[in-house]
């Protein structure tokens, strides 16, 4: 099992999680997050005054999958926050040692 997480672009949620129910993921975490990579944030200017704004908001995703399907969930997500511009995000891949359905006991894979 894999757990992904990626950071996006927060207009890109919707058409992330589309791709992802198109491919069969039941199931995702979403938090709003703020940061920044080789962008360095961005200057912007209220009531005539510039400002740098050093975290910009994004959106962090993540999303338990089985390893056979998890290339094609990167993939999936890698196409879909995709804009070719810089500060589109990154995707994370961490090895899942196990996972617990509470309501039902289920264990690993049947969990997902």
């Amino acid at each position: 099992m894999k757990l992904i997480e990626a950071v996006i672009k927060p207009f890109k949620l919707d058409e992330v999680r589309t791709a992802l129910t198109e491919i069969g993921v039941q199931g995702l975490t979403v938090s709003e997050a703020r940061g920044f990579g080789r962008q360095k944030g961005q200057t912007e200017i209220y009531r005539g005054a510039e400002y740098e704004i050093s975290f910009l908001p994004k959106i962090r995703i993540e999303v338990a999958v089985a390893d056979d399907v998890a290339d094609q969930t990167i993939k999936a997500i890698r196409n879909a926050a995709a804009t070719g511009q810089i500060g589109d995000g990154k995707i994370f891949v961490f090895d899942m040692e196990k996972a617990v359905r509470i309501r039902t006991g289920e264990t690993d894979n049947d969990a997902l």
